[in-house]
């Protein structure tokens, strides 16, 4: 039997191993072969596709009209492309249709391993733990301005309201605060079985001690949150996101945290991130004033992507993504959820 050739751009270390792993529990080891790159896809590596059926590529990767047109041109073996990721909103769907590229992705890897995270940011920022971190280090022991706020009581107000958002829902509805949701797709059941409330997106920014991101990128949620949305914030309040970087403006983020008007942010997702994140810059210096400034306030939290990164979450990835090119070079049809279509993304 044939093996079907599969090129992984933006690869980490962990990539390889789970993947590998995953192979071989699904017993896809003479059916696909495995090859491993460091360097993301841009319109400068599509040549590196050449020869393979299959590349897998993470967020950062860039897929727009340009780099699939090159696929197409160089690498006529390519008949699918799979996403170790949720989101597609770094494909040109349009185009990935035109040149008869089948997307995959994975769904549903780990929604506790991004909600739990999101709490983490939240509670470090909140208790400036990120301070005592390096102060203890240093053997300062001293707690001024370490002084954060019960959670227990406060209004929590959670943006989006699928799998990972129910996940948050349910942390912070055991943390015994009232949870305010918005989604343009309300689950009244699950509000009234669980006991949060639907509100709209206006109520819950004012409203709220917390605010919470779990929404897809789309053109209707790019920059959600704005100067306006911030400005109907609370002052005392905390912003939280581990969604997608371009949810938030943010450069109207860091004007707003300047003057005062905001308690703190938390993030693990940046609308320019795809330059930095993933790699080691600490040698060299940072060109993006709006980042390193971000970085540089004593209440922000900001870690690289990192909420999904699981053990569990790197096995559903890894074992998806397998078994979507095993069936799809098998001749199955992909489940639904899995295939990303055009429709999908109007």
């Amino acid at each position: 039997m044939a093996q079907n050739k599969v090129l992984f751009f933006d690869s980490k270390i962990y990539d390889e191993k789970t993947f590998k792993q995953a192979l071989k529990a699904l017993n896809g080891q003479n059916r696909l072969r495995f090859t491993f790159l460091e360097s993301k896809l841009t319109d400068e590596t599509v040549d590196e596709a050449q020869d393979y059926d299959a590349i897998c590529v993470f967020v950062n990767d860039i897929l727009d009209v340009n780099v699939l047109e090159q696929l197409h041109k160089q690498c006529s073996s390519l008949k699918i492309i799979a996403l170790r990721s949720a989101g597609f909103n770094n494909v040109d769907l349009e185009a990935a249709d035109k040149y008869g590229f089948k997307i995959c992705r994975v769904p549903r890897y780990s929604p506790y391993a991004v909600a739990e995270h999101s709490v983490a940011l939240l509670l470090s920022l909140n208790r400036n733990l990120h301070h005592a971190f390096f102060r203890t280090k240093q053997h300062n022991f001293t707690l001024d301005g370490l002084v954060g706020i019960d959670l227990f009581g406060k209004t929590v107000g959670i943006i989006g309201t699928g799998g990972i958002g129910m996940c948050a829902i349910n942390i912070f509805l055991g943390f015994g605060c009232k949870v305010l949701a918005h989604d343009i797709y309300p689950d009244e059941k699950a509000a009234k079985e669980k006991g949060f409330t639907y509100v709209t997106k206006d109520e819950l920014l004012r409203q709220s001690d917390v605010v919470s991101i779990y929404a897809p990128l789309l053109e209707s949620t790019y920059h959600m949150i704005n100067k306006e949305s911030l400005e109907k914030m609370k002052p005392t309040a905390l912003l939280v996101n581990t969604s997608r970087g371009g949810l938030v403006d943010t450069q109207a983020l860091v004007d707003c945290l300047k003057a005062g008007k905001l308690r703190g942010a938390a993030l693990d997702v940046y609308e320019h991130e795809k330059k930095y994140f993933f790699n080691d810059f600490s040698q060299q210096v940072m060109e993006d004033d709006t980042l390193a400034r971000l970085i540089s306030m004593p209440n922000t939290i900001v870690t690289s992507h990192q909420a999904f990164l699981t053990e569990e979450a790197l096995k559903n990835i890894a074992e998806t993504t397998v078994q979507s090119l095993l069936d799809f070079f098998d001749g199955k049809s992909l489940p639904e959820q899995n295939e990303v279509k055009l429709l999908s993304k109007k």
